[in-house]
């Protein structure tokens, strides 16, 4: 387990994403596989779009170059308006293990109608599912955020990712400030997971489970990644 570099958790509620519930769709055995970095890896380019009925799973290839690190992981778009949570989730434990469902991690987070509370519910889930203490709450209660803050961040990103853990994210997107396809009208409170990050372009790969705008899989800037989660945080 690595040292805790952030302290006592602030609590927010944190809504799910605002898709309509819908039931599971039947799982493939063999998703479909989608690879990355065929479009470059500057903010903004979509590397999944268009997939976006609740259930759908596709399969996300990794990736190594000189500046760029991805993780393959088992997407899959959220299953209900308010599980963004398991399905942030489920998609970070599939670099590592075959999940469970987002029915068994919404059980497990305590996951309501109002969504996934805290961050640090999504901490623990990951550590049992995993058998690990690697996954700690990490807060950003400042925003802007610190410098140190947002180092920290990056700091995390690329140790993560090299370790083959994906991080789960609690962002809050106002109008005026959402990553690509968010309704421009409201602010959301969402979950979505970083499986990647390229060092040049200092951009990170998001699976973003609620599919707004039919965007899944997309590059986003550092920058505005670290502007999106305060005042909630992360689990890395």
């Amino acid at each position: 387990m690595r040292k805790r570099l952030v302290s006592t958790a602030i609590a927010v509620t944190a809504a799910g994403a605002l898709l309509t519930p819908a039931a599971a769709q039947a799982e493939p055995a063999h998703p479909r596989s989608v690879s990355v970095l065929g479009d470059g890896s500057k903010a903004g380019t979509a590397v999944v779009s268009g997939q976006n009925e609740p259930g759908t799973r596709l399969r996300i290839g990794g990736a190594r170059t000189a500046s760029a690190h991805t993780l393959p992981v088992d997407y899959q778009v959220q299953e209900t308006g308010y599980w963004c949570g398991p399905a942030a989730t489920r998609i970070a434990l599939s670099a590592r293990i075959a999940p469970p469902s987002q029915g068994a991690l919404a059980a497990q987070l305590g996951t309501t109608e109002a969504g996934t509370d805290h961050i640090s519910q999504v901490t623990g889930v990951l550590n049992a599912n995993l058998g690990t203490g690697w996954y700690e709450t990490k807060e950003m209660p400042n925003d802007p955020p610190t410098q140190a803050q947002k180092d920290l961040l990056w700091h995390d990103i690329v140790l993560d990712i090299d370790s083959n853990y994906p991080l789960v994210t609690n962002i809050v997107a106002p109008p005026g400030n959402q990553p690509p396809g968010y309704p421009s009208d409201q602010t959301i409170y969402h979950y979505f997971t970083v499986i990647g990050y390229d060092e040049a372009n200092r951009t990170v790969l998001i699976a973003d489970p609620a599919s707004f705008g039919g965007n899944q899989i997309y590059w986003l800037s550092f920058d505005q990644l670290a502007t999106l989660i305060p005042p909630k945080g992360y689990a890395a």
